[in-house]
């Protein structure tokens, strides 16, 4: 039987660590929690072959990452609206659910990152790569290709650490890292997609974006949105691009009358969300992209069974 209290020691300092790193090759907070769950199940069933070759944390690493594959073998990848097609260029079209076969992808709360950090600087870090529009881009590399990507870019593994974590050769590490950087350069998010804002313009903006919300202010709204802001909301396929279009589809199937959405300011992803119930029900998650004074994107996450999850006022 190993010894638990040498096993928590040595292992419980990675653990969020290897969560968000899980979230970001899955795309998935559940998916994520369970992976870690299983990696340190399988951790605890061979601590004592443990033999020290190589660190706690590369080896809790193969561990996470080898379920991380074998999740990603068994599930297409996970997606936004905008990954099913190109945006409704008519703002009367009712929302259309997609259908229960599509994978979505979730948002990850900044609160689960933790306060423990000893370094802020990591935690920026963190947050900085954990930006939804990276994540979005991330689902359409091959799994090895991604863990290959996160694991030398993001997390920085000597590249023959990594080839002795995944089992291959360094040169094989070195070819799969420069095909993955060349498709996410062809994904190319833009700027303002993955730079975060200053912290007060994210927190100004979000206010001012649920007090539209709470006042059924559609005027308020499209001041708020950029011209060429985007609007999506999971689970349904239609998605808008412009503000001309995401404004008239707010205004006539979204706002609703003043009292009917009530929003509290939170964080996922390293960016300002919010926590939205709708007549009184918890409804989801809203996250938005801020740059230059505004809104640049709208993702909205119709699942109460996110809400639980965020806290209050999420550092940003």
């Amino acid at each position: 039987m190993p010894d638990s209290e040498a096993f928590v020691g040595d292992t419980e300092p990675f653990r969020r660590e290897l969560l968000a790193y899980c979230y970001r090759m899955l795309g998935s907070v559940d998916d994520a929690e369970d992976v870690v769950q299983e990696t340190y199940l399988r951790a605890w069933r061979s601590y004592d072959a443990f033999e020290g070759r190589s660190s706690v944390r590369t080896w809790l690493y193969r561990i996470a990452t080898n379920a991380s594959l074998n999740v990603l073998n068994r599930h297409i990848r996970r997606v936004l609206p905008s990954g099913l097609g190109g945006p409704e260029p008519d703002p009367e079209a009712a929302p259309a659910p997609a259908g229960s076969g599509v994978a979505w992808l979730q948002p990850f709360p900044d609160a689960m990152l933790g306060p423990d950090r000893s370094d802020p600087a990591d935690l920026t870090i963190a947050r900085e790569t954990l930006r939804l529009a990276l994540i979005a881009s991330l689902q359409y590399l091959p799994g090895p290709q991604r863990a290959v990507l996160l694991l030398r870019d993001v997390l920085a593994f000597p590249a023959a650490e990594v080839a002795t974590l995944l089992g291959t050769t360094t040169a094989s590490v070195k070819s799969t890292l420069q095909r993955a950087r060349a498709r996410l350069r062809e994904l190319s998010p833009r700027p303002d997609d993955i730079a975060p804002p200053s912290a007060p313009e994210a927190r100004k903006l979000l206010e001012q974006y649920i007090a539209a919300f709470h006042n059924a202010d559609a005027t308020a709204l499209e001041r708020l949105l950029s011209r060429d802001a985007t609007l999506q909301a999971t689970p349904y396929r239609n998605w808008f691009a412009g503000n001309r279009t995401c404004i008239p589809y707010l205004r006539r199937w979204v706002l609703g009358a003043p009292g009917d959405w009530r929003m509290r300011p939170t964080s996922a992803n390293g960016q300002p969300a919010a926590v939205a119930h709708l007549g009184g029900r918890p409804y989801g998650i809203v996250l938005l992209t801020v740059a230059d004074g505004h809104i640049s994107h709208i993702v909205s996450f119709n699942d109460p069974a996110l809400v639980p999850r965020f806290p209050d006022h999420g550092p940003l």
